[in-house]
């Protein structure tokens, strides 16, 4: 993977989720940013994952470790070391991320859930990083004076299909028939595209 590529980051926190109900949203922000500026990406998680995050982000030592803390142990046992966290990819509105890790003769690249592999960089203080695709697809500019850039709205064919499934029935309720049979038309051509062309 390109370094001139990678943006580090850096983890703000854990909010509710706006968009979806139950979930929450891990905000990360460009580690260069200014206290007046910077450019967000929300990764929506789930309620475990939030609460593995945010344990850590507020300093809490359970009284037995998690999942994340006995991985982190393991690293240290065996003479591992997380060298760094890259989200690479966003697709069908899931983030993937690779972490990078050592023994100091081999390194290896090993697929993660962004959400694990943020939560274990967060444990052992290594770096995260996304590329500048991800960035620039997924992000959105924050501002403190509130005048912000457009922001590009997201497309209904990134969406998951679950995610267009729900939007579809709320067309549906509305009796807004010709939104629905758009997303319905888009859910085909991701569920069976051998069958969706016109």
């Amino acid at each position: 993977m390109d370094n001139d590529n990678l943006i580090k980051l850096k983890v703000l926190g854990i909010t509710r989720s706006e968009v979806q109900p139950g979930a929450y949203a891990l905000l990360l922000e460009n580690n260069d940013s200014t206290p007046d500026e910077a450019r967000r990406i929300p990764i929506v998680v789930g309620a475990a994952e939030a609460q593995a995050i945010a344990i850590n982000l507020e300093q809490v030592v359970p009284s037995r470790p998690l999942t994340h803390d006995l991985f982190v142990s393991m690293f240290h046992v065996f003479g591992i070391e997380l060298q760094r966290v890259v989200i690479y990819n966003f697709k069908d509105g899931v983030f993937a991320a690779m972490i990078h890790v050592s023994n100091g003769t081999t390194t290896v690249e090993i697929d993660s859930r962004t959400s694990d592999a943020i939560a274990i960089a967060l444990r052992t203080g290594a770096p995260i990083y996304t590329t500048s695709e991800v960035m620039k697809h997924t992000s959105y500019e924050w501002r403190r004076d509130g005048n912000y850039k457009p922001q590009k709205p997201v497309r209904l064919e990134d969406l998951p299909v679950e995610k267009l499934e729900r939007r579809m029935q709320h067309y549906i309720d509305k009796e807004e028939y010709e939104k629905a049979a758009r997303v319905q038309k888009i859910i085909a051509q991701k569920t069976n595209p051998a069958q969706s062309v016109e």
